[in-house]
């Protein structure tokens, strides 16, 4: 810039970024005060005040009939709002949602929108006025009650406030967003507020406590219920706190042992349909599990949701995954930002109650200070109409005599000491005022009006007749429009769910048959049975499937699924499927993301993968099937992916067989196909990382080890040759342990621990049963007790559940008993499960 220009008088240099900074906070403040947050006095932001104004000028109180909503638009945006024609029709419809506001201000006709979203019909089709509960906050407005401001073009006035009878801040709360700073302020319930400001009024030091034991929580229009009151406590205290609401949902069983969630309300400012369409999302996506239908089936009697469920879903579980991932629960975040002298403030509780109170207060003592002028000017008057009564004959005589109106007011001001406004009032006094009715109707006016002018100077002169006004008038507000509490507050706060706290501790078996189909059922459905008895289906299977595996555990505890190369997936056992003993159950897939190629080895039932003591003092021992044996630390297993880990490394020819949970100090046992246990010290087994693949357990003979002239070979398997077929862990010294151990064909026998040396590991071990074609080749081991039970599954599904002390305690090499019949020639023994004390 040249320097002639600089010099010229009307130019000066100036800083941009000062201009950008003044320009933007201007900005700033007028989105603040001119449009986004409410005052403290009245609750209103700017075009809320000037809708129900305009609503009040237009004469639309609550016993008129209801007027277009552009009439209404066009007033406030012609005289006192000049913003976009949307803007201000919206703000009038927020006014009028029952699902937005805890007392609506508008009585709106026509299409108003819905609390699924719906946007309102255009301006032109719906009509409005003022609801009733508005008219008291425009009460007393006429009797300079509050402060007036020009409007935009300085052609009308506008109030600065309401009165605002209503403490319409904490009954209706708000929402909004500014430059730099935002609002969300909870509603609640008329009759608690009222109470909470009556008890400020009486003590001016009460504590937050106190007032939460009047005034407890929001109270949202939706209802709903809120979880806990930590954070109720500090919003109330500082102004911000996280409050959690759940929508009211229940449970109720249907036809054939179906249950349904039904919902009937749900938490403030969540979209009905958007909400059930995240449902049906979640549903398609498998987030969630076990829901067949969902529905709407809100009316005019009020809102529901249908949820129906699967026949195999465990409702409660069902229902706290829709509150864990849906707006069922949704925190509303409570934000006390309001205009104080219109400054942006964040208050407690007891601030925005104190305000109130002051606002009332001085819209109080404006008022009787406006009374009390109208009744001395009033009395001013009478009194001049008493002297004219008194003289009634000499005041016509002067008027008569008077050339006009400014000589009469004249002289009877002089002759009879009054001033021109007494005069003028005479002058215009009615003939009929002479009569005798009416002279003592004027004295008793008055008689009434110094009573009045009294009354008024003692409650200016007494600040507790002032209060005592205030509290009259919030009790009368509660009186006629107070109503029930919408939303029910619970104490107890809602922590991560525990399950275990819902599901019922129950013994129940789990089943995974060849096909990959896998299911829980309550073990009380297989029925304890003889020895030999012959058993009971334990799923409904096809020609080519059977029970492959069987676990038997409680739904309080986590399982532990492995793959046969070395894969580990982990669920609780309440959430595996449930189904009845004759029941297919649900695919293996569908609960677990088994890769391709891969199968389940072994399943384990472990009691607690929360408490870090549990899981830093014991082990995972696994075995392969070629008799590789390691242990790993099961802490290195509790943060399992989604889609698995890997906890083992496997050869090429080699698979895992099974695992077991040791504290590190237990003897290790390996049986064999061909019959053959090792017993040996855990401690010969270091542990190691969860990526390595172990040490040798067992030797194992790699040689054929079927006799092909025997007569009956149906129970042979692909490969015959050796390999090991369980692994059992006992305590060391344990007096009361016996070895049970299964053939294919259905003979057991029970063997004494001692009966076993001690040997270290990758023996060959001594002969645990004398396999010939009759007995078969081994097929299971367990460690049990007398007071255990025990399943067992042929590979057509049957189930049997037998007592162990049914099962005699024989020598080490000796063929056993039969424990089970075999009605078909290609039927045989697939796998056993241990029931312990039950």
């Amino acid at each position: 810039m040249s320097d002639d220009l600089l010099n010229k008088k009307n130019i000066q240099p100036v800083e941009i970024t000062d201009i950008m900074k003044k320009s933007y906070i201007d900005y700033a403040m007028s989105v603040i005060v001119s449009r986004a947050l409410p005052d403290v006095r009245d609750g209103l932001k700017p075009v809320q005040r000037r809708i129900l104004y305009a609503m009040n000028e237009l004469g639309l109180v609550h016993n008129k009939p209801h007027r277009k909503s552009a009439t209404i638009v066009g007033e406030v945006i012609g005289k006192y709002h000049p913003h976009g024609i949307d803007a201000i029709y919206l703000a009038m419809v927020h006014l009028a949602e029952k699902w937005s506001l805890r007392y609506i201000l508008v009585d709106g006709q026509g299409n108003f929108g819905s609390i699924d979203g719906d946007s309102p019909a255009a301006m032109r089709y719906t009509e409005a006025r003022m609801h009733k509960l508005a008219e008291e906050m425009l009460c007393d407005i006429d009797k300079d009650t509050i402060d007036w401001d020009d409007n935009f073009d300085e052609t009308k006035k506008e109030p600065s406030v309401l009165p605002a009878k209503l403490p319409n801040l904490l009954i209706n709360g708000t929402v909004g967003v500014a430059v730099g700073m935002s609002t969300e302020m909870a509603p609640h319930n008329l009759k608690e507020v009222c109470d909470a400001i009556i008890a400020y009024i009486d003590n001016k030091d009460i504590t937050v406590p106190e007032i939460m034991s009047i005034l407890p929580g929001p109270d949202f229009p939706t209802g709903a219920i809120i979880c806990g009151t930590r954070g109720i406590m500090e919003a109330y205290t500082t102004g911000k706190g996280r409050v959690l609401m759940r929508a009211n949902a229940e449970i109720h069983e249907i036809n054939n042992s179906r249950f349904q969630i039904i919902v009937t309300e749900l938490p403030f400012m969540v979209n009905k349909a958007e909400l059930i369409q995240h449902i049906a999302e979640l549903v398609y996506n498998k987030k969630i599990e076990g829901i067949s239908d969902i529905r709407d089936e809100s009316d005019k009697s009020g809102l529901c949701i249908a949820i129906d469920l699967k026949r195999e879903a465990v409702p409660q579980i069902v229902l706290n995954n829709l509150f864990k991932n849906t707006k069922l629960e949704y925190a509303f975040n409570i934000n006390n930002v309001c205009l104080v002298n219109s400054k942006p403030m964040r208050l407690g509780i007891k601030d925005i109650i104190k305000y109130f109170y002051e606002h009332r207060h001085s819209v109080v003592v404006r008022r009787v200070r406006f009374e009390l002028e109208q009744a001395k000017r009033r009395m001013h008057i009478i009194e001049g109409y008493i002297i004219a009564l008194d003289n009634i004959d000499p005041i016509i005589a002067l008027i008569k005599a008077s050339e006009d109106n400014n000589v009469a007011i004249r002289k009877m001001a002089e002759k009879y000491n009054l001033d021109d406004i007494q005069a003028k009032s005479i002058l215009e006094m009615k003939l009929q005022r002479l009569t005798g009715l009416e002279r003592d109707k004027v004295k008793k006016e008055y008689d009434e009006l110094v009573l009045t002018v009294k009354r008024l100077e003692e409650i200016l002169a007494n600040d507790t007749l002032v209060q005592n006004i205030i509290k009259d008038e919030l009790i009368d507000i509660k009186v006629r429009y107070g109503d029930k509490r919408k939303t029910l507050i619970q104490k107890e706060e809602v922590n991560a769910m525990n399950f275990r706290d819902i599901i019922p501790d129950e013994n129940v078996v789990i089943t995974l048959s060849d096909r990959g189909y896998m299911k829980r059922t309550l073990l009380s459905e297989y029925r304890l049975q003889n020895r030999g008895g012959v058993g009971v289906q334990a799923l409904v299977a096809k020609e080519d499937d059977y029970v492959k595996y069987i676990s038997v555990s409680s739904t309080h505890k986590f399982l532990f699924v492995f793959t046969t190369k070395g894969f580990l997936y982990w669920k609780n056992v309440y959430d595996i499927p449930e189904g009845a003993r004759n029941t297919k159950g649900k695919h293996i897939n569908n609960i677990f993301p088994i890769v391709e190629g891969d199968k389940i080895s072994c399943v384990l039932n472990v009691d607690n993968i929360k408490d870090e003591e549990y899981i830093n003092t014991h082990y995972l021992l696994f075995c392969t099937r070629n008799g590789i044996i390691k242990k790993t630390i099961l802490k290195s297993y509790v943060n399992v992916r989604s889609n698995g880990i890997k906890a083992i490394r496997i050869t090429n020819d080699d698979e895992l067989l099974g695992v077991k949970i040791t504290d590190g100090n237990k003897e290790v046992i390996l049986a064999t196909y061909n019959g053959k246990v090792v017993r040996f010290d855990e401690n010969c087994v270091k542990h190691v990382g969860r990526n390595s693949i172990g040490v040798k357990g067992i030797k194992v003979d790699k040689n054929n080890t079927h006799n092909d002239d025997d007569e009956d070979n149906s129970y042979k398997e692909a490969h015959d040759v050796d390999r090991v077929v369980g692994i059992i862990i006992v305590d060391k010294n344990e007096k009361d342990k016996t070895i049970l151990v299964v053939s294919e064909k259905g003979y057991g026998k029970r063997s004494r621990v001692e009966g076993y040396r001690l040997t270290s590991r990758n023996a060959k071990g001594v002969i645990t049963m004398h396999i010939t074609p009759k007995t078969g080749k081994l097929v299971a081991v367990e460690d049990v007790e007398s007071t255990d039970e025990l399943m067992i599954i042929k590979n057509f599904g049957a189930a049997i559940r037998i007592q162990i002390k049914n099962i005699p305690v024989s020598g080490r090499n000796t063929q056993g008993v039969i424990l089970v019949k075999l009605n078909k020639k290609e039927e045989y023994i697939k796998s056993i499960a241990k029931v312990e004390n039950i």
